[in-house]
């Protein structure tokens, strides 16, 4: 009985373990493109409808999902922009049930009406490429792709407009894998909407030289790349955003764009005054004087296109003006580690801007037959800017707050110079004007020479450019520790007027050749001539010696500088000093040398060589009536390695080393002394010895699809041997400080970043992401107490550590996250201590995104933002920023959205920002609005073209949404198919 018992349980293991094993398999094609389609949401359903299990698609659009038992199932497969295609499956006890090919249909009108119910996978990784899924990551309506890159885990987009994706600066913007506004990637982060990506790639892209020779030439370029949703690759579509908001706000933004098969045509506009802001709290907190520094109106114009006629024939081109416009008011407090008593200043400076700007790129690829390649890129830009400013600065020997809380007011400066701790007082006035034209062009022509690997390389660059600069300055400087012949404080004037024309031709001439020399393994030659020659001829007109008031009274108007000239005795000729002026060219003979070896595997590929870099550089120079005319010949060696390991198609390890060897510049070997402003003397050093860096850098990433996870790892370490070091000395009676470069060894840094995203639960509802970055710096530099004493070599060690913490949940109409960020630095000054930091930068907070029944949806964010640590007491702050957004759709098919803004409801954000490096603590801040309202009006019009599209303006679908499957749907929020076209997630 006993071993009865034994025998049946081990036949109802294997049994039960036997039918956990039943598989339904089957590869996802697009109907149209016969690609797979990847991230379908597939789901086993039992024949009452029940859900019992569900996966993803891969990115080959292949696909397994477990059956509990055998028996009849309904087989449901949906994706954004995909008809929902539901399939009644049998699945037997005895075999596993293999589908093949299933055919998914892209609809347009599902675009225009549907919603989906699946949860699509944040991210997914395939070897050295992120693919973030655009519908997981809901944006309030009206977004561009800003608000959609901010939400990405490992993304980071800076105050100035740098985008940094797990660590790498992005260079280049790509839509549907096509260039797009090449060189620009603030026109695309500022104007795409939301509403038509449908997917976002991040990845290194080889050069064009590497790309077709297979020759890495270490010129990669980290891009996003941006795919349109499904059935919209064929029609005409566009997006109308107008706005009016309080304190004169304004952002207006327009864009149409046309598809067809070989075509695509893209037209955008956009004027705004609100430094290009985007939803209000922009994805998130933490982050202090984002994005406002100044008040800043910018307006553009631009057009992109791309031409395709398949395997023969690419065309893309862009075309765009840009206009911008500045108020910047800028509070500045320093601590310059320059002496080891210390070294405080603070400024007030007001300054405005205004520029014009065209540029034009065209790439042509053309493919005559299938072994050769040719490409050609001309550019052209031209562009117009000017400024004015005003300003006041102070130096002390004391840190001035001790004594007041402002430094720069009259009564307080008078009471500190009593007590001996004023240095010296400047006020300075300034206009320029510049005027800069450029073209270039690059030609490629590639021939392989058999299909093994053989293949020959020619490219020729060349650019050309011209300025034409003007610019006028006056400044007063009172020193109160220099007494003069009266005994009485010193001051004296600088007042000039400099005119600077520059030209610039540059050309290169390449050839490469790549040789098979075993299976797999090639050797590959590269030679590069170039010719670099530049040219500035300045003359200086001195009015130092008129007298301090003799322009006092001129108002500071663009271009007024013939106000100054009305006032002149004489000709302005006679002013010219032949001593200021100053004359330089530069003319630098370069031949590149490269040697590679490279194998490739199928797991792994390798590369190593050397670059050789014999260089001859002639400078010749007219500066304070000394003339120079002297040749240099050096030699540069860089050796190169990368390492790249695929473990599979969604894991991959890379490790990259590179040693760079740079030359001293000419100007700074020059054994010359500048005195041309007293308080900031530069001097050349004839003994500079050239630089070499050291960096290695190693990543590696994972995803494992079962659970929706995301891994990424990277590392990075750089040492510079003979460093140029700027050594300053300091003037403890003038505030004057003497500059002169010199080597020195010791600057080193290492940093690295983790990124972990997964889901919680098998259908994707709750997600987590984190993201760690750590930093060390040894910033080394030489530290002088005054002009007697022998400089000193001082060290500035930081560690930063940043941690990103971030858990949502999502479903069909509500999207809720809370997410902490922390930003920790350590400063260590070697000799001075008081100098010494800890800071923190901490935020905490969430944000809202809900969509209901009857076209209305609210999106806000709330987030503390706090500092502590800081010496001055008003950095120790605590901000908490409310935002809110509420939308309402209207007409037929929701094509227009009417949306309310709230931005810093609260009143609380300031303008505040520090940096450390090793020459000096500065805090800056920038006047701004930061808390006003905005009413917007969206409309939208969306023709598509294909199969079983019915040409109707819509309203774009808002992440994961319900098919019209034609059952009767689930959860809040589906009272019925939406209509489409475009708007925010």
């Amino acid at each position: 009985m006993k071993r009865l018992f034994l025998l049946s349980l081990a036949l109802f293991a294997i049994t039960l373990a036997y039918a956990q094993e039943l598989k339904i398999t089957g590869t996802l094609v697009d109907r149209d493109t016969r690609e797979g389609v990847m991230l379908a949401t597939v789901q086993l359903l039992k024949a009452d409808s029940t859900y019992i299990t569900g996966v993803l698609s891969d990115d080959n659009g292949r696909f397994a999902v477990k059956a509990p038992a055998a028996g009849q199932y309904i087989l449901k497969v949906s994706s954004v922009g995909y008809v929902t295609l539901m399939k009644n499956v049998k699945v037997s006890g005895k075999s596993t049930l293999a589908l093949g090919n299933i055919e998914f249909g892209a609809d347009a009108i599902m675009l225009k009406g549907a919603t989906v119910v699946g949860q699509a996978a944040r991210v997914t990784v395939k070897e050295d490429t992120f693919v973030y899924n655009a519908s997981a990551y809901r944006t309030p309506e009206g977004s561009v792709v800003e608000e959609l890159v901010k939400r990405l885990p490992g993304a980071q987009v800076s105050d100035d407009g740098t985008i940094t994706i797990n660590g790498k600066e992005v260079k280049k913007i790509l839509v549907d894998g096509k260039e797009f506004m090449t060189g620009d990637t603030k026109t695309a982060m500022k104007n795409l909407p939301t509403s038509i990506i449908e997917k976002v790639k991040a990845y290194d892209e080889k050069s064009d030289l590497a790309r077709v020779t297979g020759i890495d030439d270490g010129e990669e370029q980290t891009v996003l790349d941006f795919g349109i949703k499904k059935g919209m690759n064929k029609g005409l579509f566009g997006n109308a955003d107008v706005s009016v908001g309080t304190h004169s706000r304004y952002s207006e933004r327009l864009m149409g764009a046309m598809f067809n098969d070989k075509t695509r045509v893209m037209l955008l506009g956009n004027a705004n005054n609100v430094n290009d802001r985007g939803f209000p709290g922009g994805g998130g907190g933490g982050r202090f004087g984002a994005g406002r520094q100044g008040l800043n109106t910018s307006k553009m114009v631009g057009a992109n296109f791309n031409i395709d006629t398949g395997d023969k024939f690419k065309l893309d081109g862009s075309v765009r003006w840009n206009h911008s416009n500045s108020d910047t008011r800028t509070e500045q407090s320093s601590e310059n580690f320059v002496s080891t008593v210390g070294s405080f200043s603070n400024s007030l400076n007001q300054s405005y801007t205004r520029s014009d700007g065209w540029d034009a790129r065209l790439r042509l690829e053309w493919k005559p037959d299938t072994m050769t390649n040719i490409m050609f890129r001309p550019t052209f830009s031209y562009t117009e800017s000017d400024s004015r400013s005003t300003g006041a600065s102070a130096s002390y020997n004391e840190d001035p707050y001790q004594y007041t809380d402002d430094p720069l007011d009259a009564d307080a400066i008078s009471s500190m110079a009593d007590d001996g701790i004023m240095v010296n007082t400047r006020n300075n006035t300034s206009i320029s004007y510049t005027d800069s034209k450029s073209v270039g062009a690059m030609l490629q022509v590639n021939r392989k020479l058999n299909s093994k690997g053989r293949n020959v390389t020619a490219r020729a660059d060349v650019s050309y450019n011209e300025n034409d600069g003007r610019s006028l300055s006056t400044s007063a400087v009172h020193l109160y520790q220099v007494l003069d012949e009266t005994g009485r404080d010193s001051t004296y004037q600088t007042n000039r007027y400099n005119l600077t024309p520059t030209k610039s031709l540059n050309y290169s001439l390449q050839f490469n050749y790549s040789e098979p020399i075993f299976r797999a393994t090639f050797l590959q030659f590269s030679y590069k001539f170039s010719y670099k020659y530049n040219k500035s001829d300045r003359s200086t007109f001195d009015f130092s010696n008129l007298g301090e008031d003799f322009f006092s009274g001129i108002p500071n108007v663009y271009r007024g500088w013939d106000n100054y000239f009305e006032r002149l005795d004489n000709p302005l000729d006679t002013y010219l000093d032949s001593d200021l002026s100053r004359f330089s060219e530069y003319k630098n003979y370069i031949h590149d040398i490269r040697v590679m070896l490279r194998l490739i595997r199928e797991k792994y590929n390798f590369n190593i060589g050397v670059l050789v870099q014999p260089q001859r550089t002639r400078f010749v120079q007219r500066y304070q009536g000394v003339s120079t005319d002297t040749v240099r010949n050096v030699v540069n060696v860089t050796p190169t390695l990368d390492f790249r390991y695929r473990f599979s198609q969604l894991s991959n390890l890379r490790i990259n080393y590179r040693g760079t060897t740079s030359q001293p510049s000419m100007s700074d070997l020059l054994d010359i002394v500048d005195d041309s402003d007293p308080l900031n003397v530069t001097m050349g050093n004839p003994g500079l010895k050239p630089s070499f860096t050291n960096t290695l850098r190693m990543f590696y990433n994972n995803y494992i699809q079962e659970h929706q996870r995301a891994i990424m790892v990277n590392l990075n370490y750089s040492n510079t041997r003979n460093s140029i070091s700027n050594m300053v000395t300091y003037d403890e009676q003038t505030g004057g400080r003497t500059t002169r470069p010199e080597n020195i060894n010791g600057n080193w840094n290492v940093s690295g970043a983790f990124m972990f995203n997964t889901a919680l639960d098998s259908i994707g509802h709750w997600t987590v992401n984190t993201f760690t970055t750590v930093r060390y710096n040894n910033y080394v530099g030489y530290l002088a107490l005054d002009s007697n004493s022998d400089s000193q070599k001082n060290t500035t060690k930081t560690m930063q550590i940043g941690e990103q913490l971030t858990a949502s949940f999502r479903n069909s109409w509500l999207e809720v996250s809370l997410d902490g960020s922390l930003d920790y630095t350590h400063t260590r000054n070697l000799l001075q201590s008081n100098s010494n930091l800890d800071t923190w930068q901490f935020s905490y907070g969430g944000y809202v995104n809900v969509y209901l029944p009857w076209g209305t949806s609210l999106s806000t964010d709330l987030h503390q933002n706090s500092r502590r640590g800081y010496n001055d007491n008003s950095m120790n702050t605590n901000e908490l920023i409310w935002n809110l957004q509420v939308s309402q759709s209207f007409l037929k098919g929701n094509a227009l959205t009417v949306s309310l803004q709230f931005y810093d409801i609260l009143h609380e954000q300031s303008n505040l920002s520090r940096t450390i490096n090793a020459m000096q603590r500065s805090d800056t801040r920038y006047n701004s609005i930061n808390s006003y309202a905005m009413l917007h009006a969206v409309y939208r019009l969306n023709l598509f073209g294909g199969k079983g599209s019915s040409a109707r303006p819509g309203r774009g679908d808002r992440g994961n949404r319900e098919e019209r499957s034609g059952g009767r749907p689930h959860g809040f929020g589906h009272g019925g198919p939406r209509g489409g076209g475009f708007g925010g997630h």
